[in-house]
């Protein structure tokens, strides 16, 4: 028998490969070895995608550190756990246009606006439906960057950050995409609040992924924070600005859609 992943040679009687690890497979492919296979690899509590959640909610060091410095095979890599992240942030964006567009509708928000107005939201709006995912993939350089100068005196480099974030940010999108179906499932007034509060979290989840990472004293947290604040609020303005004329740029609203209408 051969392995048929690596082709190496194997005994009859064993179940995984002595060479790759890969589970022997002997019958042909049904519907139901198919759903036992997906149940296998994305459902049951061992298997990496749900472990590496929950140690990065438990004890993220773990998995950052661990990958870091080559202990590989534990956990999902950052770039496909990122990956997953994206795919679902499809099928979310997809779900949310479907199901429940008038969510993030500006114009149902805020009444008698004007035809300029209503035409600046749903150009606002298309870019985030088409362009989130590039957004986010973005963010990340930038808030590694940022990481690397606050934490200056640490042993990160500037890759290990992204890594750090490729983790932490993909996590948190995945957190918010599951809360807030849930949320619009029972009652979508509380949509906007609830995404304000997951905010929140992410910063207190970094917080504490800074923490365990570099075993910082509450003092050095508290000071790392502080200087933190300035620097990202200065560099989001910067983006802010950059976006704004990228806006402007790419959409077809012009400044003239600002003017107040006779």
């Amino acid at each position: 028998m051969v392995c048929k992943n690596c082709k190496r040679l194997l005994p009859q009687q064993i179940n995984f490969c002595n060479g790759c690890g890969a589970k022997v497979i002997r019958n042909r492919l049904t519907m139901r070895n198919l759903f036992e296979d997906i149940a296998y690899r994305y459902i049951n509590y061992d298997n990496q995608f749900l472990q590496t959640i929950i140690t990065l909610l438990k004890k993220p060091e773990l998995v950052i550190d661990s990958y870091i410095n080559g202990a590989r095979k534990c956990y999902v890599n950052p770039i496909s756990f990122f990956a997953i992240n994206l795919t679902l942030s499809g099928f979310y964006i997809f779900i949310i246009q479907k199901y429940f567009g008038d969510v993030l509708n500006f114009d149902t928000m805020v009444a008698n606006q004007s035809v300029g107005q209503q035409k600046i939201n749903a150009s606002i709006m298309s870019m985030v439906y088409d362009y989130g995912s590039l957004i986010n993939s973005l963010i990340i350089p930038f808030l590694a960057l940022i990481s690397v100068i606050v934490f200056y005196n640490k042993k990160y480099n500037y890759t290990e950050h992204i890594v750090l974030f490729l983790y932490t940010m993909s996590l948190f999108s995945l957190v918010t995409m599951a809360i807030s179906l849930i949320v619009l499932s029972v009652n979508e007034s509380y949509y906007i609040t609830i995404s304000m509060v997951l905010y929140i979290f992410a910063f207190i989840y970094h917080c504490y992924v800074f923490k365990r990472l570099f075993k910082l004293s509450a003092k050095q947290l508290f000071i790392k924070i502080l200087f933190f604040i300035p620097i990202f609020f200065m560099a989001y303005i910067g983006m802010s600005l950059a976006g704004a004329i990228l806006f402007f740029i790419f959409s077809d609203v012009s400044l003239q859609d600002f003017a107040p209408k006779n």
